[in-house]
C-alpha cells in the first residue's frame, strides 16, 4: 500500500472505527447513492483529506475525476460549504 493510500484511509476509517479498503473507498466516492444515504467515510474522503491528497488518490485508484466531483458536489450542496473536488463537477 503507497503513503497515499496509507493515509488516506488512515483518515477516512479511524474517527469512524471501520476498515474500509482502497478499493471500498474508490468505488463509494463516485458512487452518488453514498450521499443519498449520508455514507460517512464518504464525507470524510471529501471533507477531511487535503485536495491534493484526493486527487493523488484518484489518481491511483483509477477514479473519474468527474464521477467523484458529480458526488463531492451533492455532499457539498448538503453540508453547506464547497468542498474542494465539488469545484470540478
Amino acid at each position: 500500500m503507497t503513503l497515499v493510500t496509507t493515509t488516506v484511509l488512515a483518515t477516512v476509517n479511524a474517527p469512524y472505527g471501520t476498515s474500509l479498503s482502497a478499493e471500498q473507498l474508490a468505488s463509494k466516492i463516485v458512487d452518488p447513492g453514498s450521499a443519498d444515504h449520508y455514507d460517512a467515510s464518504a464525507f470524510a474522503f471529501f471533507s477531511e483529506v487535503s485536495e491534493s491528497l484526493q486527487h493523488s488518490f484518484l489518481d491511483e485508484m483509477h477514479v473519474n475525476l468527474t464521477d467523484a466531483s458529480v458526488v463531492a458536489k451533492r455532499f457539498s450542496d448538503m453540508a453547506g460549504y464547497e468542498l474542494p473536488l465539488a469545484r470540478a463537477a
